[in-house]
């Protein structure tokens, strides 16, 4: 390991991500039962290891259980996945690689490890985020690979994991609608989904109900 590695910061980021590591994986479990009769076996599971982002995989996942095409599930999950760009930013100046070990580093900038690196007055520890990540991406993909191999002989119904994409998104919701703007956002964003749904190809609506955070940024901007 390169000198420049915290081996303290790894190990500690590494517990701290242990908790969201056992829910991470019981979330891609339940991802890998429902997403293997929209997309097949192989599909989610090389989603989870090369795109690694709950929300985004379950937006894509929502796009194409409702008769959406592949190009309307890929810019929905992108849309959710642009919120990395502003973290990038954050942690940018503490990170010590040249640009492609930045690169590379920037693929463990989860949510939660994001946050929990947060050293406060705009300080990150990349060290701390890339061991919380690291106890996270394992039971990320285990637990998809699981949940495509033994979703067949399961009735996701009767176990209630037919409720995991409006329970997810709901569950997103709830935390989100503490921030600034985020109410307006919200209400923008059911509407446009609503008016849209009955005149427009399956996708389409959330694609563009995501486009209302443009509202919520340009708020935040202006304040």
């Amino acid at each position: 390991m390169p000198a420049h590695f915290d081996r303290g910061s790894l190990r500690a980021g590494f517990r701290a991500g242990v908790p969201f590591a056992l829910a991470g994986g019981a979330l891609s479990f339940s991802f890998g039962v429902v997403a293997r009769p929209v997309m097949g076996p192989v599909a989610p599971i090389v989603m989870s290891v090369i795109v690694f982002a709950g929300s985004a995989q379950f937006a894509a996942l929502a796009v194409l259980s409702a008769g959406g095409g592949a190009v309307a599930a890929i810019v929905a999950g992108a849309l959710l996945n642009l919120r990395f760009v502003p973290m990038g930013i954050a942690i940018a100046p503490w990170l010590r690689e040249g640009p492609l070990g930045r690169a590379l580093r920037a693929q463990a900038i989860v949510d939660a490890s994001w946050a929990m690196s947060h050293l406060g007055e705009g300080r990150y520890d990349p060290d701390f985020l890339l061991g919380a990540t690291m106890s996270q991406y394992p039971t990320w993909v285990l637990g998809t690979i699981v949940g495509v191999l033994i979703g067949p002989v399961l009735d996701a119904k009767a176990l209630g994991l037919d409720a995991i994409l409006p329970a997810f998104f709901f569950g997103l919701l709830m935390a989100e609608l503490k921030k600034p703007h985020a109410k307006l956002v919200a209400a923008l964003g059911a509407l446009l989904a609503a008016v849209l749904t009955p005149l427009t190809p399956p996708g389409v609506p959330i694609i563009v109900a995501s486009l209302s955070v443009v509202v919520g940024l340009r708020g935040g901007v202006e304040r």
